[in-house]
């Protein structure tokens, strides 16, 4: 009998069963308040149990306008009205940060964003799931989990001077792909996981998320123990377990790694993005904001001036490390050299608040994500990499290497990019009921619904959401978008933020199902909450040729184009419920 991974062992099941948990932590951050109304037409009114609740004000803080001001007050409302003791108000952090304060080894931390991950860091199986999920896990204090086949990723020696953990997780994304981890447990292995911190480590973790997992995980070792300041008693792989891959990393051999616009994958040498011109940065974020990150990119400022003109925004992961940076002289540091320090918020990461860039701008940035409108502008454009070489290129006004110039290294993994990032404005992508999306990959949630309107509108506000709906991609969808169609699209659909507005709006709509190549675990769990049918048919979105007419036989399990059958296993009873139902607050309804 073969031993157990992580994730068997904490699930208490083989990978693939379905079991039912409690978890240990529900994190919630600014979308509180829409939960709250998911929650209420649940017919909830008293919280399970408030001890699971952990919710931080960060996304949006401090608020920008009066909409999310009283959001913001509404969440501090329920956190008196249900007796939520563990509740951080604005400028105290960002969640993924404050959650370092709870995640313990063995837990299980669930939260309503898609970087609930980083806590794999503490030795906890952390995953993101959706905001109507969490609403029910407020109702029911427990939620369903597929246990996930794992990865073992063993890291070996030590990373070279100037090399930094963001180099690592960029590494491995560019390896394996963005989905190269669809709803994976990663585990950390090997002498080389020794010599990575707690700040590595949550920076590793919080990374998984851009390769399609579900968690990712660290051995409770002396590294963390130390951290928490007591032996760490946690859980590990049995030697013995069974993976559905294992990779090998010699961490000596890595070098500076850069992502390229328009996806996390679109991975480079720093060598080889060498003297893009660049007129904004950002260090910071809930990825690269901690002290040890404000250090390094304090050693390279200081004494140094930015460039006229350029913007460099700096923003600590908590208020506490604000401090900190603010008693080790870092915050003097760096605004001598003229960068613009913020509160602890995600604000320019996702496009909200401060630090939006201008149009043609290029920005390099220590954030997770590099979607095109990411930062809210789809006119510009974001490289990721580590503080180091944000720093660096920061006073550069170009991309460049903190070690010199004479390095010639080359990435020796090339993933292919999606052929089509948006749809312009004179292409027709509707015929027959269908919208031909088959060429796009990673046709991620800030393309169907902008992060900048997810805080202004609610994902319970189905028809407020659909007049945003693909804007900025298709705009001609949200107009034209009729009841029964069809979307075909290609792999990774629905990757990036948990956000269910995309889902809300398409089930609202009346699509009638997404037929795609793969998709994104959060994004799938969601549009089953709202009664959105997605359907995994590969070789159904090849054989596709805009204008064909496209028939789904839901009990039957196959799909018909252009007079072809393609089979799929037919849904269960319990799913065409929910589907039938029109979402899962509709069937929690009809089943009480």
């Amino acid at each position: 009998m073969k031993g157990k991974t992580f994730a068997e062992k904490i699930m208490g099941a083989e990978a693939g069963a379905i079991v039912f948990r409690k978890p240990d932590i529900i994190l919630t951050h600014d979308n509180t308040s829409s939960i709250a109304g998911t929650f209420s037409k649940m017919g909830g009114v008293k919280v399970s149990d408030p001890g699971q609740l952990l919710i931080v004000l960060d996304h949006n803080a401090p608020p920008t306008n009066a909409k999310l001001a009283n959001d913001y007050q509404k969440i501090r409302d329920i956190v008196k009205q249900q007796g939520i003791e563990k509740f951080h108000d604005v400028g105290k952090g960002i969640c993924h940060q404050i959650v370092s304060k709870y995640a313990r080894p063995k837990m299980i931390v669930v939260g309503s964003d898609s970087h609930t991950c980083t806590a794999g860091a503490f030795n906890a199986f952390a995953a993101g799931i959706d905001r109507t999920e969490t609403a029910g896990l407020w109702k029911q204090g427990e939620t369903w989990f597929r246990v996930p086949e794992s990865i073992r990723i063993t890291l070996n020696g030590k990373l070279p001077q100037g090399v930094y953990a963001k180099d690592l997780s960029l590494w491995i994304i560019g390896m394996i792909g963005s989905s190269g981890a669809d709803y994976m447990s990663i585990e950390y292995h090997g002498e080389g996981v020794k010599t990575l911190n707690i700040s590595d480590r949550m920076t590793i973790a919080n990374l998984a998320s851009e390769m399609g997992a579900k968690n990712a995980v660290f051995p409770a070792d002396e590294v963390l123990s130390e951290w928490l300041g007591y032996k760490a008693e946690g859980e590990w792989a049995d030697p013995d377990a069974g993976y559905a891959r294992e990779i090998e990393i010699n961490l000596n051999d890595l070098f500076p790694v850069v992502a390229a616009p328009h996806h996390v994958d679109n991975v480079k040498a720093l060598a080889e993005v060498k003297g893009v011109r660049l007129n904004q940065a950002l260090i910071g974020t809930c990825t690269n904001g901690r002290i040890e990150d404000l250090r390094e990119a304090a050693g390279i400022l200081k004494g140094n001036k930015l460039p006229d003109g350029f913007q460099l925004l700096i923003i600590p992961a908590s208020q506490e490390i604000y401090l900190q940076a603010m008693e080790e002289g870092l915050i003097r540091l760096f605004m001598e050299a003229g960068a613009n320090v913020l509160a602890p918020s995600c604000g320019p990461c996702l496009g909200t608040g401060q630090g939006i860039p201008a149009d043609g701008y290029n920005v390099i940035s220590t954030a997770n994500r590099n979607f095109k409108g990411r930062m809210g502008n789809k006119e510009s454009s974001i490289y990721l990499a580590s503080p180091a070489v944000v720093a660096y290129s920061a006073l550069k006004g170009e991309i460049a290497d903190p070690r010199g110039d004479h390095f010639t290294d080359k990435f020796p993994y090339e993933i292919e990019q999606s052929k089509t990032v948006d749809i312009a404005k004179d292409e027709d992508r509707y015929a027959s009921g269908t919208w031909n999306y088959a060429d796009v990959d990673n046709l991620n949630t800030d393309q169907m619904f902008a992060g900048k309107f997810t805080y202004e509108i609610n994902s319970s506000e189905a028809e407020k959401i659909m007049p945003y709906l693909f804007k900025g991609f298709d705009d001609s969808f949200s107009e034209r978008v009729k009841e029964g169609d069809i979307l075909m699209a290609g792999a990774n659909f629905g990757c990036g933020s948990s956000r269910e507005h995309p889902c809300v709006g398409l089930a609202y709509a009346g699509v009638k199902a997404v037929i795609c190549k793969s998709v994104n675990r959060i994004f799938y769990r969601s549009s089953v909450n709202q009664g959105l049918p997605i359907i995994l048919l590969p070789e159904a979105v090849d054989a596709y040729k805009q204008g064909d007419k496209v028939e789904i036989d839901f009990a039957g399990g196959f799909v018909t184009i252009a007079g072809k059958e393609f089979r799929f296993s037919p849904l269960p009873a319990k799913l065409m419920g929910i589907f039938e139902a029109k979402g899962l607050v509709n069937y929690v309804r009809s089943m009480s």
